[in-house]
């Protein structure tokens, strides 16, 4: 098989076309990472200069181990990106099996559920906490007829339900979109031979369109997970701003609370250092042992 290779009538042009991306990576990605890197083995002196920036080594790290409030939103982290991961990609697929089943009314319905994709992750956080507010809420006057006492303000758990559902739907379009292209990609041949075999709709799903959509749903769950780990944060400075009682206080929000709020840089250093090598690591684990399973 013959492979054509581009050419280009100027030698630099190629190094021309890429300096933008170049660029804009090394300012907005590689130089704040030098700098969170820097920071976070300094312990940062008084707000008047009299005192400088302390070089600590590692002490900011250790400290950070050490601190109980520090684990304990390590904790939540899990558990609010593990929820909204499922909650986002379970329903999306939903939709779009639903969708894709339709003919007519299909384009209509695409539009209508990827306009949540369009708000702003604050904005979806407001509203949700006007659905969920326990005194003007529809939601708690609806538990409340069943005899469920909702109350974010106060219980964790609730608080957790409302972040990860507000923080769900808006991603819910964007994964609904690579599901249904995927569906559509999947040939028809193959479901109507299982049909034909006697096969239900559900085993049919589960045995040939499922294993079929796995690269999508590998791709949508690194994308999901980083998702969950940093653009969230205006659902949770929106709706419970890391309470009660720490309870929604993700590993993004800590880092903004105890950097621009109690101007404690060189421990708000050391989280983002930690945040980005989880990422790093847990994409690292998808694509090194998860891919494998993945059928292209």
């Amino acid at each position: 098989m013959q492979t054509k290779r581009m050419t280009f009538s100027r030698s630099w042009l190629p190094y021309a076309l890429l300096a933008p991306q170049v660029i804009i990576t090394l300012i907005f990605f590689i130089w704040p990472s030098f700098q969170a890197l820097r920071q976070s083995v300094y312990r940062q002196g008084d707000a008047f200069g009299i005192r400088p920036p302390q070089f600590v080594w590692f002490q900011n790290f250790q400290a950070l181990f050490a601190d109980p409030l520090y684990l304990n939103s390590l904790k939540v982290t899990a558990v609010f990106a593990i929820g909204t991961t499922l909650l986002s990609m379970s329903v999306a697929l939903l939709f779009a099996v639903m969708v894709n089943r339709m003919i007519r009314s299909r384009d209509t319905y695409t539009t209508f559920l990827v306009w949540p994709y369009a708000i702003a992750p604050a904005i979806a956080g407001v509203l949700w906490w006007f659905i969920f507010n326990p005194s003007i809420g529809i939601m708690p006057y609806m538990l409340d007829m069943v005899g469920y006492n909702w109350n974010h303000r106060r219980d964790g758990n609730d608080a957790m339900i409302m972040v990860i559902i507000a923080s769900a739907w808006r991603q819910i379009s964007y994964n609904f979109l690579f599901f249904l292209a995927g569906l559509a990609a999947i040939p028809q041949s193959l479901i109507e031979a299982a049909a034909i075999d006697g096969a239900s709709r559900m085993k049919r799903f589960w045995t040939i369109v499922f294993p079929l959509l796995s690269p999508i749903t590998f791709f949508l769950l690194v994308i999901n997970i980083v998702y969950a780990m940093f653009d969230t944060f205006g659902v949770i400075h929106a709706t419970t701003e890391g309470g009660p009682a720490q309870a929604t206080n993700i590993l993004v929000y800590k880092v903004y609370r105890d950097g621009f709020v109690n101007l404690n840089f060189g421990s708000s250093a050391a989280q983002s250092v930690v945040l980005m090598g989880i990422v790093i690591v847990l994409t690292v684990i998808q694509f090194r042992y998860i891919e494998r399973r993945v059928n292209y």
